[in-house]
């Protein structure tokens, strides 16, 4: 066989994913938390770029491109959009248009008020805390120039209620420089994770003096701090009560059993009487496993939903998009076209023309993000009427395929709309791909959502009591009486998955705690 070389010219279509179209696609699965660090970051890398409100005046919003004098305007980018280059079918001709701010359309003071007056020059002797709307000559201020009445609201934090107290336990200095040492290392709940060794190691001391600190730490305020595991905060906290004997310390060495809901072995390991468990149950039950969170303000993140859905006087549902979500940048074309014009090297020019063809391309990606978002949250409410109006039981079979053949987009859109996505509605706040769920027939040829049956297996089995415990098989033919056919290993898995134990061992936990 011989080889040799040739030219051959070709002609065909092919899907190019440039930078711009992949930056749209990550930001059209990114989440809200996740968007704003991404915009933050391009605005500081792109001068061009500069956040706005929506309440600012109209004469300050982007201009047309405009060029300086002598030079010609960018081109901008000529990329596919970002449905087109995935396959949708048009999309973008039925989304509508975002809803308007009530700032926009309304002043935020009333005419028929009185004006303030045009405040006076302040005194030198006065000092003006700006940063804020509203803010005026403020009194004095701390050493970390916080206000009076923000420093009187401020919440200790667990570090320092723990400093507060300490030479009320420890004076020798020796010591201190250790409790200190140990209350840096404490983690959020209050747990003290790094080995002994390690930290008498590093401070240069012996392991028995870290030890009779950390003796004397675990009594200070609150109780169960200091603690290295579980079992140790739980004793914590029932030495500060009197409630630790030598039954309760067995009790607490088995939380494996405990957590297995072996309650008869759990019982006889412990010495305790079957009559006597519950009490003692009901006492750990009573305990705070995370001492340090009741101290200092909560680091926790809550989750901001990226749509409402609201009910409307016709009987409708309105879908807006959460405004507060949606990062607010526009394009300085003034500054464009003040940069461009005392531009003299090549290199210079055609870096602001980048600057430029990158926050246009942003402006765009994220608008489109936008209307991408309102178009497929409207269609699953329009899809999930019955849930928001019924609840759980009336939840509809959904799929990707489902939205997108409705919206004309493809399904890998859908997928990325529907990522970490929130929404908030009358019944609470979901995921959007709670929403999706597989289809389960009924004996009269119609479908049930799976989760719509997950919450019928819950409720059958929070109904029970110790003489009534449904067993699987049971808990099949309740459903099929219901219309739902179901089989027995598939109530079985979403029991497993809701982590509900089997008959047998509810029966034993139900008639344990009952006696």
């Amino acid at each position: 066989m011989a080889l040799r070389q040739k030219l051959e010219m070709r002609q065909g279509q092919s899907l190019v994913m440039t930078p711009q179209l992949q930056q749209a696609i990550r930001l059209l699965q990114m989440s809200n938390i996740e968007l704003q660090a991404f915009v933050e970051a391009e605005l500081e890398r792109n001068p061009l770029l500069e956040r706005t409100d929506l309440d600012e005046p109209e004469n300050r919003r982007r201009e047309p491109d405009t060029a300086p004098p002598g030079e010609e305007t960018p081109r901008a980018v000529d990329t596919p959009d970002l449905d087109t280059a995935l396959g949708d079918g048009g999309g973008a001709s039925q989304m509508e248009a975002l809803d308007a701010d009530a700032d926009v359309l309304y002043d935020d003071t009333p005419a028929d008020l009185p004006q303030p007056e045009t405040p006076a020059a302040p005194r030198p002797d006065m000092a003006w805390q700006g940063g804020g709307a509203g803010r005026g000559p403020a009194g004095p201020a701390d050493g970390e120039g916080r206000t009076l009445e923000e420093t009187v609201g401020r919440v200790a934090t667990l570090a320092e209620h723990l400093q507060e107290q300490l030479p009320l336990v420890l004076s020798d200095p020796p010591e201190r420089l250790i409790g200190h040492y140990l209350i840096g290392m404490l983690d959020e709940a209050g747990y003290l994770r790094e080995p002994l060794t390690e930290i008498a190691a590093r401070l240069g001391t012996s392991v028995d003096q870290v030890e009779r600190v950390l003796e004397k730490m675990q009594g200070l305020d609150p109780p169960g701090v200091f603690a290295r595991d579980l079992g140790e905060c739980l004793k914590l906290q029932l030495r500060e009560q009197g409630l630790l004997d030598a039954p309760m310390e067995r009790l607490i060495d088995h939380l494996e059993l405990l957590a297995k809901r072996d309650f008869a072995k759990l019982a006889r390991r412990c010495g305790i009487d079957r009559e006597e468990l519950p009490q003692k149950l009901a006492l750990i039950q009573r305990l705070n496993p995370r001492p340090g969170g009741v101290i200092g303000p909560l680091t926790v993140q809550p989750v901001v939903p990226d749509v409402f859905v609201r009910a409307t006087a016709e009987g409708g549902w309105a879908v807006e998009l959460n405004g507060e979500t949606l990062p607010k940048v526009l394009v300085n074309n003034q500054y464009y076209a003040t940069v461009a014009a005392s531009a003299r090297r090549e290199e210079d020019r055609e870096y602001i023309s980048d600057c430029l063809a990158s926050a246009n391309w942003l402006v765009k990606s994220l608008d489109q993000r936008a209307r991408t978002i309102l178009v497929v949250s409207r269609e699953i409410v329009r899809r999930q009427d019955a849930f928001l109006r019924q609840g759980v039981d009336a939840l509809r079979p959904l799929t990707l395929k489902d939205v997108s053949e409705a919206v004309n987009m493809h399904e890998s859109t859908i997928s990325r709309v529907t990522s970490n996505k929130y929404m908030a509605t009358p019944r609470g706040l979901f995921e959007m791909k709670y929403f999706f769920t597989t289809a389960i027939a009924t004996s009269d040829g119609d479908s049930v959502s799976a989760e719509a049956v997950r919450h019928k297996i819950r409720r059958l089995i929070d109904a029970e009591t110790p003489e009534s415990v449904l067993s699987d098989d049971r808990i099949v033919d309740i459903l099929r009486e219901q219309g739902v056919e179901i089989a027995r290993r598939t109530v079985a898995k979403y029991r497993e998955a809701m982590g509900i134990p089997s008959s047998v061992q509810r029966r034993r936990e139900k008639k344990l705690l009952n006696s």
